[in-house]
């Protein structure tokens, strides 16, 4: 899935985002000699036994322009980050520098090339920076600053419509119906498609009438991507996946033979990604996690989910449909015996408690019906381990 057209951001709002071009260094980094230390700068050759004895000539701040010349057989004051004078080569810290008046004794010998940075050693002008589809994290954001990059090229975030389905589902904030339950797929979704690094597009309730799911897939017109979830089983008001049908959307699958979230539907509709997600809650949020997170972290040149998959004893027995791959909800924790997940205490796809601070999804494959305690599997690790 290839990336978002580029867009030109301040660095500011780069953290996170994924470069598109190279960044290069247009002047040499450090752009002059500098000094490590708080010190002298001095010629080696001027004190090449310990107990030199050389003249202060001047001092040099952080922040001073490069240029005054040192004297032959004389040294500077310099301080961490000044420009180390022309004619010096070493820089000797303090520590090691006895001050008396207007000369310094230097306990060692000097050193050609001690404390001090030379021009172009981090990086030579014209040089690559940071390549082409760099995650800038801090460190990255740092260096482009220092390159005096005010602004970066980069992978435009995917914006994404986040749409909740079903007569049965009231907007919060209003007094709810008899019957009615709070909508709580919007809120949980939008904050899946931020967390992926998208932007979510929160779009009015569809009821379950093909006019007000029209509306709404015309709302979600121009957007890159839309997150539906309800109405993509098979029950008599289970209506979007025929509404994207007759929008002209091309439908790649539908079901998908897993525990939750099994009425699971993935096509595209023009250029937007179409991800029909199942109206219970734990099987929204898994098959979210599981399809349509790392196709909108691919919009944005991120590799894979940005969760890593781990080996973990289980440690309860399980039993489970042969024909069904199940992704048990738990969290790992770290014992004196290695890593093991725990099942939490309900795998009920419509318990919404159940996915407030998961932890990890256990992957059972299908085609066995009973995994023993202690055996080894595969668990996509959603958060660190407890102890």
């Amino acid at each position: 899935m290839a990336p978002l057209p580029p867009e030109r951001v301040a660095l500011a709002g780069a953290l996170g985002r994924v470069l598109a071009e190279d960044l290069r260094a247009s002047s040499p980094l450090p752009p002059f000699d500098n000094s490590q230390m708080d010190g002298y700068a001095l010629r080696a050759a001027d004190a090449p036994r310990a107990g030199a004895r050389l003249p202060v000539a001047f001092e040099v701040f952080a922040g001073d322009t490069p240029g005054r010349a040192l004297p032959p057989g004389a040294c500077a004051r310099v301080f961490t980050g000044a420009p180390v004078p022309a004619g010096a080569d070493s820089v000797e810290m303090q520590e090691e520098v006895v001050r008396r008046g207007a000369s310094a004794r230097f306990r060692r010998a000097a050193s050609p090339g001690r404390f001090v940075r030379p021009a172009g050693s981090d990086l030579a002008a014209g040089s690559i920076a940071l390549p082409r589809g760099s995650v800038l994290d801090a460190g990255a954001v740092g260096l482009a600053a220092a390159l005096g990059e005010a602004e970066v090229l980069v992978h435009r975030r995917p914006r994404v419509g986040v749409l909740a389905t079903g007569d049965e589902i009231a907007p919060l904030g209003r007094a709810a119906r008899p019957g009615a339950i709070p909508d709580s797929n919007t809120h949980a979704l939008a904050a899946a498609v931020l967390d992926a690094g998208a932007v979510p597009v929160v779009l009015p309730l569809a009821r379950d009438d093909r006019a007000s799911l029209q509306r709404a897939l015309e709302a979600a017109s121009g957007l890159d991507a839309l997150v539906t979830t309800g109405g993509v089983s098979v029950g008599d008001r289970d209506l979007v996946r025929a509404a994207l049908a007759e929008a002209g959307a091309r439908l790649s699958f539908w079901r998908v033979a897993m525990r939750p979230g099994r009425p699971f539907t993935f096509g595209r509709l023009g250029r937007q990604l179409l991800f029909g997600l199942p109206g219970n809650p734990a099987s929204a949020l898994v098959t979210f996690e599981l399809f349509a997170r790392p196709a909108l972290r691919a919009l944005q040149g991120l590799a894979g989910s940005g969760r890593f998959w781990v080996e973990a004893r289980l440690a309860a027995p399980e039993e489970k449909p042969r024909e069904l791959a199940v992704y048990l909800r738990g969290r790992l924790r770290e014992r004196r015996d290695g890593l093991w997940v725990e099942r939490l205490p309900t795998q009920q796809s419509g318990s919404v408690p159940s996915m407030a601070g998961l932890g990890a999804l256990a992957l059972l494959p299908a085609g066995v019906t009973h995994v023993r305690r202690g055996a080894w599997v595969r668990v996509l690790a959603l958060r660190a381990p407890s102890r």
